[in-house]
Parts: structure tokens; C-alpha cells; sequence
């Protein structure tokens, strides 16, 4: 049944992205090959969101008999890398090293403990609350992300507009792939009635506000944890 591959190709259709992006632009190669390298391994944490968020049908069935798959990681992998980059690649902004007296101002005293946040926000919400475990995925992004505004104010453009943009990709492509091409796939895989149960325009409203909390918090995070910054070209 080919609704058994909607998401493989909903992830293989982002990881083209990805490949386009490395390709257009060699100057990014390594920033998203970086980013995404750290970001894959997150998708090993599908065990928290199967089955209270959702139960997508995947290669060899992995999802529902093991709770990882495959999918995930390609997910993973391929979201981290756009995120990160995505602002930078259509701003056509550059990178610049932060001086090493700046380093060391006050609020960068918080630079790890806001990189982590939100792990630890995520850690808090999934074990202490009943709610469904992507609005603890969410707000632990959220608060990265603010954090990260708090510690970096320099990278609150990156953080604002990475939201903006990779959200607005994201809808586009979960649109076409999970909309469009395999209709009644969101109402036979996610766990539409543990959730809002809102639909915009067929995407549920948590990937919209997931999207929005991952490009936030990732269209900031190699300049945050390098050091740098972006600025535009004039």
C-alpha cells in the first residue's frame, strides 16, 4: 500500500531540500552538514511521541512494533540542517566571529545552560504534566529559543526569521506530501483527538507550532554555539 511510504517520502522530500541547499551554496557545507550530524540522533526519540502523538506507518513496520524507524532519523536530519541555514541561505547574510571581549559580557555567562534549556524544560513538562508530549517538545524549543534571544540578542533576527522561514517550508511540504498526495493520512495517523484537533488547511496545528519552535531555536544555534553572528551583505 503506498500510504505506507507517506512518510518516507515526506522526509525524503526534505532531505532534497537539504541536498539542495549543500549543493547551491558550498560556503554552507559544513555549517549544515555540522548541524545536521547533531540533529539525526533525534530521531531516536520517537519513543516518547509513539503512540500518545501519533503512529506513523513505516519501513518494516519499526514504528508500531519498536517505536523507532527509520523515517525519523532522515526527518531529523534533514529538518536540522534546513533549519539552521534556511535565513542565511536566502538573506544571503555572512558570517561573523563575535570578539573575544563580547564572549565574555554578561549575559553570555548563560550561553550553555540556554543551549540546553531545552532539554531540561522538555524533561519537566513530559515527566511532572499530563499533557501530550509534543507541547512538551514545543515549549522546551520555545524557551530555547527565547533563552538563546535573552543570552544572544545579536542573533534574535536569525532566531525570528528562522521561524518564519522553515515553518513556511515545512507547511508546504507536509501540505503537499500528507494533504494532497495521501489524503486521510493525518486523520489515520496522528492522535487527532489528544490534541487540538485543529486543522489549517489539513496540517494539524501542532507541526505548524512545532515547525515555528524548531526554526527558532535551530536557525540560531551554530552562530550560538560557535560564537558568530550574521550580518547582512550591503
Amino acid at each position: 500500500m503506498l500510504y505506507d511510504y507517506a512518510y518516507l517520502i515526506g522526509s525524503l522530500v526534505l532531505l532534497v531540500v537539504w541536498i539542495g541547499l549543500f549543493l547551491a551554496r558550498p560556503k554552507l557545507r559544513k555549517k549544515v552538514l555540522l548541524v545536521s550530524s547533531l540533529t539525526a540522533p533525534l530521531g531516536l526519540t520517537e519513543p516518547f511521541f509513539i503512540p500518545a502523538y501519533w503512529e506513523p506507518l513505516t519501513l518494516f513496520d519499526l514504528a508500531r512494533r519498536y517505536r523507532v524507524d527509520i523515517e525519523s532519523i532522515i526527518f531529523s536530519f534533514a529538518v536540522g540542517g534546513i533549519a539552521a541555514v534556511i535565513y542565511e541561505f536566502i538573506s544571503g547574510a555572512r558570517e561573523k566571529r563575535l570578539a573575544h571581549r563580547v564572549q565574555h559580557q554578561v549575559h553570555h555567562q548563560f550561553h550553555t545552560l540556554a543551549v540546553l534549556s531545552p532539554i531540561a524544560v522538555f524533561a519537566f513538562f513530559f515527566l511532572l504534566t499530563p499533557i501530550n508530549p509534543i507541547y512538551s517538545a514545543i515549549i522546551g524549543l520555545t524557551f530555547g529559543a527565547l533563552a538563546t534571544g535573552w543570552c544572544r540578542p545579536d542573533l534574535i533576527p536569525s532566531i525570528k526569521k528562522g521561524a518564519l522561514l522553515f515553518s513556511g517550508l515545512y507547511f508546504v511540504i507536509f501540505l503537499i506530501t500528507f494533504v494532497w498526495l495521501f489524503p486521510s493520512y493525518v486523520e489515520m495517523v496522528w492522535k487527532l483527538s489528544s490534541l487540538t484537533g485543529i486543522l489549517v488547511v489539513g496540517v494539524p496545528l501542532e507541526e505548524i507550532l512545532f515547525a515555528v519552535a524548531l526554526g527558532a531555536m535551530w536557525g540560531s544555534i551554530y552562530e550560538h554555539l560557535t560564537w558568530r553572528k550574521l550580518v547582512r551583505i550591503k
